[in-house]
């Protein structure tokens, strides 16, 4: 095996163990996140007491000058690297004051008084001039003698320091715990993340299923309205046939320019508004040869709507809804009028006839076809269509498909 493989299979493995302590980060709470770094603290300080972490891996002997700090009953002496100062107390019994000493780079003070300035001239009272001369000559004597025993116990110190595994413990822990809360944190994001991005593939692939579920539930509906519309159609030329041959052939002929139209309009998933009057236009004549005066037909719809997109084979559904349901049950027929406009962005297109009204009917409004057209629409657009039935004045019933209007 050689090395690079080796190397390859040691990353791999690095790769692995971090993503699995990674997510179990993840996993925990930040309240128990923080708990465990603390037991973790507590255990770093303990074992750094313990064998081996006790045991000394190495010793060295430092040098070092520690400040000094003399303390006696009648002065009290401090040495460091910035001087000396040298605080004198009171004595009630030679009746001596307190006196502040500091010596330093800039001299000699005395109660914050420079020695090391021009003395002041000499006061008339030669005696008191003495005296202070006395005692600065006792001060500085007492000062001299201070100094250098402050000395002797100052200076250069050795000292063994010992350095054991166990002195690391607690800055790895504490290193680890930061490392750690980082990885949490960084880790986090990109588990939500790929959380999202999946719950938006799991969602895309609803949609799609949905999508499939409501195309196979449309040919459905879409195989009921074919062969009610055709076999209707057929049992009309039949009758015609047998009481007036050439009536029926005329209605032959109608049908098949109405087939010619609407077989195509029947497998396709989306038509315009004037495909649709394509089909229903034949649909109208034959039933016009068949119910004669009966039947007054009327399409009001404007050329430049033509082109709208119209659910496929609704429109003719929602004619033979009204003729069938509304005015052949009516011995004197009717009138049936067919409109299209729009109202608020959205595509209205209305079949009002002056029939015998869903009231009376013997459906009642809630007929197969208009079950279909129903759910057709909800398949098609959701909530955004709907089937409007409502009464026509003076007498019948108004049926409208409301979609929303796109123009191709």
């Amino acid at each position: 095996m050689s090395l690079t493989a080796t190397g390859k299979e040691i990353g791999a493995g690095i790769a692995s163990v971090y993503r699995r302590y990674a997510a179990w980060l993840v996993g925990i709470s930040w309240k128990r996140f923080i708990l465990l770094s603390i037991l973790l603290m507590i255990a770093a300080g303990v074992l750094s007491g313990l064998p081996p972490f006790s045991w000394d891996v190495a010793t060295r002997t430092v040098k070092s000058t520690r400040p000094v700090h003399v303390v006696r009953p009648d002065v009290d002496i401090k040495i460091d690297k910035n001087g000396v100062r040298i605080h004198r107390k009171a004595n009630p019994d030679t009746g001596k004051p307190a006196r502040d000493i500091t010596i330093d780079q800039r001299g000699v003070q005395i109660d914050g008084k420079d020695l090391s300035a021009p003395p002041p001239p000499p006061a008339p009272d030669s005696g008191a001039a003495d005296d202070i001369k006395a005692e600065l000559a006792g001060l500085g004597e007492e000062i001299r003698q201070e100094v250098a025993e402050a000395m002797s116990e100052i200076g250069s110190q050795e000292r063994v320091v010992h350095v054991r595994l166990g002195n690391y413990l607690p800055g790895f822990a504490f290193l680890f715990i930061m490392l750690s809360a980082v990885i949490k944190i960084a880790y986090t994001g990109r588990v939500k993340a790929e959380a999202r991005a999946a719950e938006a593939q799991g969602l895309a692939e609803e949609e799609s299923l949905k999508r499939q579920v409501a195309e196979a539930k449309m040919a459905a509906l879409q195989a009921q309205v074919e062969p009610h519309f055709l076999f209707n159609t057929l049992a009309s030329i039949d009758h015609l046939i047998e009481v007036d041959p050439p009536r029926a052939s005329k209605m032959q002929k109608n049908l098949i320019a109405l087939l010619r139209a609407s077989m195509p309009a029947m497998r396709e998933k989306a038509a315009t508004l004037g495909r649709e009057l394509e089909v229903v236009r034949p649909y109208l004549e034959i039933l016009k040869v068949r119910m004669e005066q009966r039947l007054r037909a009327e399409i009001s719809i404007p050329e430049g709507l033509y082109s709208a997109d119209f659910p496929p084979m609704m429109l003719q559904s929602l004619v033979e809804n009204a003729i069938k349901h509304g005015l052949e049950p009516k011995a004197e027929g009717g009138a049936l009028e067919v409109r299209a406009e729009v109202v608020h962005g959205k595509l209205e297109v209305t079949v009002s006839d002056t029939g015998v009204g869903f009231g009376r009917a013997a459906t009642a409004g809630d007929g197969t076809g208009l079950e279909n057209i129903r759910e057709r629409l909800k398949l098609l657009y959701g909530g955004a269509a709907e089937l409007r039935i409502s009464a026509n004045t003076p007498s019948g019933t108004r049926a409208s498909v409301v979609v929303p209007y796109k123009a191709t």
